[in-house]
């Protein structure tokens, strides 16, 4: 039976509560059918894609991601979920909605149990599902005896529509986008990510494990001049090095990690536990020391960082594990064809180890990074050589001892004469990066998005996913581009719960050019 007279709001209801629906349904015999997607600007399309879906059954539901998961770019969802939620309602042919606090829909496709699951013929071909997600939404659909419908109906692309005809994007930015949809950048940059896909990839520098100990704020301590806080939880994470093998690891196809681990807390089996299927992990031991542990203290309400505490032994690395460290250097990185290094500057990468890394590694990325333990001894100028270089705008005035230096001249002047490297990318925070490369112009790319969540490995992930790129000859512009991409996509994760994934960075790019 049709719902007749029912209101709009009447038909959104929670995704628990439509489970308990769709199986009174199926329990009168009745054919329950799913639409999924998120359903940004409702246009002809839509209309007759549910339309299509509502003749395959008697009960129509359709979900739609939630704001916070939605991954198009910046600017994107353009109308929240509420109100994506009432535009459906209001169609006849929808039953009822309900709005998904997930990324994908195998949770809804659990909770309703649908008969018939219906996407459009877009998706009919797994292969252009750069996500890779149809394939597993078709699999929950059928491991409860569902079945997949693609509707054969006229389609547009919200993402077109709203690129072209809805100023969501500030001037900078629109121009940037305009002129890489004129140049075909969208086809240039898929191709670019499937060319480092066969690669081989070591991995050099700090193991990291990233804690973070969520506390609410409780005020002045009566008799001491500090903040008091009321811990709640904690949630630890593989960082350093292991996060951004993590990264290249879903672009590439092995990816090996070198690094040291100490004696003491070495959380050795806590971070190879944490290593994507296709990364291994080679470390030297350090007696004595622990594994360097990171614990920032989180304000849970809004994931403000109160304070730091570091546990490690920065001591710069020798001795025995030293030899051993450099003996494997130059036994794998002539193998790889791409050596990345994540130099965190806590005393594992030596001049001895530079010196290693400048002679052995076919293809030499590199990263010196300036944090609150080593401001101005871990300069990126102390390698003599690199193919390739990334680092922030604050790291690249501290390489040139010069605080106000315009960016343009660091990279174009200043740079180039202190570290034999045509290849240099500077990111720039809320600014985007600038990229220079051999015979190419410098090259401004505006920040893809203004919400962040967590800024913690942002730049790494930015490293790690542009180096396989550099590496394949990209063009630096475009390796920025993707940069930029796997940036924005970083700083919406907490921590290093997930890594950037390639199906997610290519929807990304592909949402922004159409």
């Amino acid at each position: 039976m049709r719902r007749m007279g029912v209101s709009a709001a009447d038909k959104i209801r929670p995704i628990e509560e439509l489970g308990d629906i769709a199986r009174r349904a199926r329990s009168e015999g009745r054919t329950v059918v799913l639409a999924h997607g998120t359903f940004d600007l409702m246009h002809f399309g839509h209309v007759r894609h549910l339309q299509a879906a509502r003749e395959e059954g008697d009960l129509l539901v359709v979900t739609i991601t939630a704001d916070a998961f939605v991954n198009k770019g910046p600017g994107r969802p353009v109308f929240q979920h509420a109100i994506r939620a009432e535009m459906l309602a209001s169609l006849e042919c929808v039953d009822y909605v309900g709005i998904n606090a997930a990324a994908t829909a195998e949770n809804v496709i659990a909770a309703i149990r649908p008969t018939v699951y219906v996407k459009g013929n877009d998706y009919a071909s797994a292969a252009d599902d750069v996500t890779g997600k149809i394939v597993d939404e078709q699999r929950a659909v059928e491991s409860h005896g569902g079945r997949i419908v693609f509707t054969n109906e006229i389609t547009f692309s919200s993402s077109t529509l709203i690129n072209r005809h809805l100023d969501i994007y500030d001037p900078t930015l629109r121009a940037f986008l305009d002129q890489q949809r004129a140049a075909d950048g969208l086809t240039a940059m898929t191709a670019l990510v499937e060319r480092v896909r066969d690669m081989k990839v070591l991995v050099v520098g700090d193991a990291i494990v990233d804690e973070y100990r969520y506390v609410v704020p409780m005020g002045r301590s009566a008799k001491e001049n500090m903040i008091a806080t009321l811990y709640k939880d904690r949630e630890l994470f593989a960082g350093g090095v292991v996060a951004a093998a993590n990264h290249v690891a879903a672009f590439c196809r092995e990816v090996e990690i070198l690094t040291a681990l100490g004696s003491v807390d070495s959380h050795e089996a806590f971070l190879r536990d944490h290593l994507k299927p296709n990364v291994s992990m080679w470390a030297a031991e350090v007696g004595g020391a622990p594994t360097i542990c990171k614990s920032r203290f989180v304000d849970q309400s809004y994931l403000r960082k109160l304070f730091e505490v570091y546990v490690m032994d920065d001591t710069p690395l020798s001795g025995e594990p030293e030899e051993r460290f450099i003996a494997a250097i130059r036994e794998k990185a002539p193998k790889a064809d791409l050596v990345i290094v994540t130099d965190f500057g806590h005393g594992l990468i030596t001049p001895r180890v530079i010196r290693a890394l400048t002679e052995s590694a076919r293809f030499l990325a590199v990263n010196a990074q300036s944090n609150s333990a080593n401001v101005g001894y871990n300069l990126i100028t102390k390698y003599p050589r690199a193919d390739y270089i990334c680092i922030d705008a604050p790291e690249a005035r501290l390489a040139i001892s010069d605080k106000w230096a315009d960016i343009d001249h660091i990279i174009s002047e200043f740079l180039p004469a202190r570290i034999d490297c045509d290849r240099m990318i500077i990111t720039n925070g809320r600014y985007g990066c600038v990229t220079r490369g051999p015979e190419e112009p410098l090259v401004h790319i505006p920040a893809f998005t203004r919400t962040v969540v967590d800024t913690v490995g942002a730049g790494d992930a930015f490293f790690a996913v542009t180096a396989p790129m550099v590496a394949a000859g990209a063009p630096l512009s475009q390796a920025g581009f993707i940069g930029n991409v796997a940036g924005a996509l970083k700083v919406g994760i907490v921590g290093h719960r997930k890594s950037v994934e390639k199906g997610s960075l290519l929807k990304y790019i592909q949402t922004l050019l159409k």
